[in-house]
């Protein structure tokens, strides 16, 4: 949808609201001067809450960039959105309100941005859904903005050992399969987050916001910048960010740059190469795929996949590998990683961003890669070569297709019996039980986007194989998704998904599955015959929810192969 007309364009808006007489005594109400009125109005989405440590300095964030706003020349109206925090929502019912709230967050900010015919637009963004939620309405109504990271958390620390939330998931595992007492999973709780921040590994708040900075959609540098100091308040950095943010939104208003005049199909190829060079989330792929759709840009699995063959792994972060933000912060943070990859050839130098000027303008004085390091390793010596971080698969298990994450591992195939279970928590109950063995591949369906619904994430199961020590023996195939901080042979997103009639929902106990990356398939190993008898003799589950927003979103999401989008 194109969103501005000549009439409401660029300071001609802010002219309308001086013509309403109405609206110029109710703003006065809420202090508003005759000098206010002849300013841009800026909307300014700040998703607090105390819910989360990702989102809980958010409200700190916001005062700031509204002070900056009005030191910028604009006028700020600020609200709120929405957060669920899906460290805290995951294993229950309530991680199915995670995905949803992506598309909830980006009609929130719709309908304020709308609502008020603002003429800028800058949005904050902390957990992970918060951070597509908020392009995406930037993107689908084609607005003059940007959106700002809170940062990451720092580390936690115990026993001399790095701590984040993962590890508190894992050690529920380590602790069931009798590898650490009561005591030590009590300690890892009480360490594993030290303060405000998102989760500071390379999961999928990192990832995204890594991906948006090189999408030209949020500043340089903002991305690796922490979210506090050592004495939990606002960093230094951040502070920076946030007064930049509010320049650059007025700069983009005096030169009428818009989100679709950044967000072109190069653009997004630049934001999958930083997300799979720094070793992301699968979960890119679903925002990707989301915010190219709003942006109407074309971008489909086959172009990730495209991508990803070509993008070697050159980041050493948690959870596969040893590292943090934080350790990337200190040399030389995603400025560092992207003039890396521009000096390699894997960017698109020439593509605008939201400082008015190119990525490649953007990174004339960014670090250069420092040697002596194992963060992140360079172009010619990767931490793993291209096609060996994530894969997209098809077969007649996935024909819409399925994506796996292998950071680094030398895997080809894998085969094994089936484990069927129509619930996360049921499959989670037979691993703390000591039920899966080497060689299964465990089945989790009738949690994709329409069946779930709410696609949600599958890091209780997999991070308690990881503690069991059964991550490089099992693999676990769902029509849900995995947390960014998922790891092992992991294996999500399968289309179409169980509840509309995918092959996935008529998989049987015992039924071989088998993996094949030379191939680029995920197939049930039956005869095309016997699925189709199966497909005939499936009848689709009743609907879990009759009213209420997961109703409603189980009626208009699409597959997740489209990024589970509802519009």
């Amino acid at each position: 949808m194109k969103r501005r007309s000549e009439e409401i364009t660029g300071r001609k808006n802010s002219e309308k609201w001086v013509e309403r007489t109405a609206a110029r005594t109710m703003l006065r109400a809420v202090r508003f001067t005759d000098e206010d009125f002849d300013k841009p109005i800026i909307a300014l989405a700040v998703p607090h809450t105390n819910g989360t440590p990702c989102n809980d300095h958010v409200r700190a964030l916001g005062d700031i960039v509204q002070q900056a706003i009005e030191a910028a020349g604009g006028k700020a109206i600020v609200f709120g959105t929405p957060v669920v925090s899906d460290g805290i929502s995951m294993g229950t019912e309530a991680m199915k309100y995670s995905l949803v709230s992506r598309e909830v967050i980006a009609d929130s900010i719709e309908l304020m941005t709308e609502g008020y015919r603002v003429d800028g637009v800058i949005t904050l963004s902390g957990c992970d859904k918060t951070i597509p939620g908020a392009l995406m309405p930037i993107a689908r109504n084609n607005l003059t903005g940007l959106t700002l990271y809170g940062g990451s958390i720092l580390p936690g620390e115990y026993h001399g050992k790095a701590l984040n939330i993962v590890s508190a998931f894992e050690a529920i595992g380590a602790h069931c399969a009798g590898k650490i007492d009561a005591q030590e999973l009590h300690a890892i709780e009480c360490h594993a987050c030290p303060g405000a921040g998102s989760c500071a590994g390379m999961y999928t708040a990192n990832t995204m916001a890594s991906a948006i900075e090189a999408l030209g959609m949020s500043l340089p540098g903002a991305a690796s910048n922490l979210a506090v100091d050592e004495g939990n308040e606002i960093s230094a950095e951040k502070r920076e960010d946030c007064v930049r943010a509010a320049q650059a939104v007025v700069e983009l208003l005096q030169s009428g740059i818009k989100a679709q005049d950044i967000m072109t199909r190069k653009a997004f190829e630049n934001a999958l190469t930083v997300a799979w060079a720094l070793g992301g989330s699968t979960n890119a792929v679903l925002h990707l795929l989301a915010l190219a759709h709003e942006a109407e840009v074309e971008l489909t699995l086959a172009d990730i996949e495209q991508v990803t063959a070509r993008v070697p792994l050159l980041g050493n972060f948690k959870p596969f590998g040893q590292y943090v933000m934080n350790d990337l912060h200190k040399i030389g943070g995603l400025p560092m990683v992207m003039k890396t990859l521009l000096d390699a050839g894997y960017l698109h130098g020439d593509c605008l961003t939201v400082t008015g000027r190119t990525l490649a303008e953007n990174l004339v004085d960014a670090p250069p890669w420092p040697e002596n390091q194992d963060v992140f390793y360079s172009p010619e010596h990767p931490y793993a070569p291209a096609h060996q971080h994530i894969r997209v698969l098809y077969g007649n298990l996935a024909t819409e297709g399925c994506v796996l994450k292998i950071s680094g591992k030398e895997m080809t195939k894998f085969a094994g019996p089936a484990r069927v279970f129509d619930r996360e928590e049921d499959a989670l109950a037979a691993i703390l039980a000591g039920k899966i063995c080497e060689g299964d591949v465990m089945v989790i369906r009738y949690e994709g986007p329409k069946g779930g619904p709410g696609m949600r994430e599958m890091l209780s199961p997999s991070s308690a194989l990881m503690g069991a020590g059964l991550g490089k023996n099992v693999a676990l195939v769902t029509d849900g998704r995995f947390s960014g901080g998922t790891h092992g042979i992991m294996i999500g997103h399968v289309a179409p998904e169980a509840q509309v009639g995918g092959v996935i929902a008529v998989v049987r106990e015992d039924d071989i599955i088998e993996i094949d990356l030379e191939s680029g398939e995920l197939n049930l190993k039956l005869g095309e015959s016997e699925i189709a008898k199966r497909l005939t003799q499936w009848q689709a589950p009743e609907a879990r929810y009759s009213r209420g927003v997961l109703a409603k979103y189980a009626k208009l999401v699409s597959s997740a192969s489209r990024g589970a989008v509802t519009s």
